[in-house]
């Protein structure tokens, strides 16, 4: 087989996995720690270029999403590789493989999960930022450059939880480190803390009619109105798009000058799209749209 009968070969291969076209994660650290996202696959859905690497404060990550993926990319804290064994762990978020790439595992809860259907019913992207398994760090979703079915870029909604919620954690979900600081560093489900029916939404509570919202998942909603927070709180957390890319981002934190600029808790349409004229000039812009989207989460 001739040079150019390789390069058709390979050509054709990623095709048939990606696509004719596919969608790009930019994925952004703005916390003031390093955090490993960590990204797992859907069943039947095509595997990701990578499934976990480190991200420094302030470092952008772009990676290539296959057409018609289904998964979740989350993040994970204070992470350790052991001298001896080689073994890495993160103390919240850690997904058991004992390396940087999960390779097919998920998330221990508890865990921000931001959860992704993209090409579903309708040709749309289905999206949400999940608590359902408990937070662990900030995180929002900010779609770019979509529109829904009908083409109307702004219903294409930015969602997240931008509060951190591991301090005013109530005491029965918190999460210590070690060394028992009053701060904590994760929130766990009341599902995970308690493992019982009405918390789990299973057994004779495991409809929407019998599984109500709770206490605990009410201190996620409450705080985070856009994000799921318990089993059945799909009206008000899954959000929809179609032919967007999508700006993720660790530590969301609103601009005080783009706030100001607008008009309260309203996103104007060409919010949701951004320059292509090169990857740093699209970051750039980009961080502007999620800063005037973060603001408008805190005031739902």
């Amino acid at each position: 087989m001739g040079y150019s009968q390789n390069s058709l070969f390979v050509f054709l291969l990623l095709v048939l996995v990606y696509g004719v076209s596919s969608t790009t994660f930019t994925v952004v650290n703005q916390c003031s720690y390093t955090v490993w996202p960590g990204l797992l696959s859907g069943a039947g859905t095509a595997p990701l270029p990578t499934t976990g690497f480190s991200l420094n404060p302030t470092e952008t990550r772009v990676i290539q999403i296959p057409a018609a993926w289904s998964g979740r990319i989350w993040g994970r804290t204070l992470c350790t590789q052991d001298a001896t064994t080689g073994k890495f762990t993160c103390v919240t978020g850690d997904c058991g493989s004992s390396a940087v790439e999960c390779s097919g595992s998920g998330a221990a809860p508890p865990a921000t999960l931001a959860e992704f259907t993209l090409n579903g019913a309708g040709g749309l992207d289905f999206y949400d930022v999940s608590l359902v398994d408990g937070y662990n760090i900030p995180m929002a979703i900010v779609p770019q450059g979509g529109g829904d079915a009908s083409g109307v870029a702004g219903n294409c909604t930015i969602t997240g939880c931008v509060a951190e919620l591991n301090g005013p954690c109530p005491a029965q979900l918190k999460v210590a480190t070690t060394t028992g600081t009053a701060d904590g560093v994760g929130c766990k489900s009341a599902c995970e803390a308690f493992g019982t029916p009405e918390y789990c939404c299973s057994g004779a509570f495991g409809t929407p009619d019998t599984c109500k919202p709770s206490e605990y998942s009410l201190f996620f909603k409450n705080a985070c109105p856009r994000a799921y927070s318990y089993a059945y709180d799909d009206g008000t957390s899954t959000f929809t798009c179609a032919g967007a890319d999508y700006l993720i981002t660790f530590c969301p934190s609103p601009n005080p000058s783009v706030k100001s600029a607008k008009k309260e808790g309203v996103l104007e349409p060409e919010a949701v799209s951004y320059s292509s004229a090169s990857p740093t000039l699209s970051t750039v812009f980009s961080v502007g749209v999620l800063a005037v989207g973060v603001w408008a989460l805190q005031r739902v």
